[in-house]
């Protein structure tokens, strides 16, 4: 669908290949008109993984920066399950993210908003979705943020 390309480019959004999973699952999974896309860390297009605990050694401000990084992901991953065709995309229902954060850190939804903005603002109303915002004390590969989505798709 152009509006979503275009919207990717207001956006400034180049979407980088979709990464590989680092363990013994799948990167997305799809069932019925499902699409579920495994947890993506703050990974740039240079490989470099946004890592550290908010609250201690990164700021709120970084740790927004990784929930963009995943969430950039995620679309990729929701690009590559579609075969490219981003239009095949007709809900964002749920987004899951994981902080990991200090044990007095409370913003944990500031952290995530960024994600969920971006989804509006790719998909439009389509993009709305419920989420959770949760904290951690520890992430794979020591990741500042990780978040898990789950679409409906054609």
């Amino acid at each position: 669908m152009n509006s979503i390309t275009d919207n990717l480019k207001k956006l400034n959004i180049t979407l980088p290949n979709a990464p590989s999973p680092v363990g013994a699952y799948v990167a997305f999974k799809k069932t019925g008109n499902l699409l579920f896309i495994s947890g993506q860390l703050p990974i740039s297009n240079d490989g470099k993984i946004i890592k550290g605990k908010i609250g201690k050694d990164l700021t709120l401000e970084d740790g927004q920066k990784a929930s963009r990084l995943c969430v950039i992901n995620i679309i990729s991953q929701a690009k590559k399950a579609v075969d490219g065709d981003l239009g095949k995309i007709k809900n964002c229902i749920k987004i899951t993210g994981f902080v990991n954060s200090t044990e007095d850190f409370i913003s944990q939804p500031q952290v995530i908003n960024p994600a969920s903005e971006i989804l509006t603002s790719v998909f439009g109303d389509n993009g709305k979705h419920s989420r959770a915002a949760v904290s951690t004390n520890s992430l794979p590969l020591g990741a500042a943020v990780e978040i898990d989505a789950i679409f409906e798709i054609e």
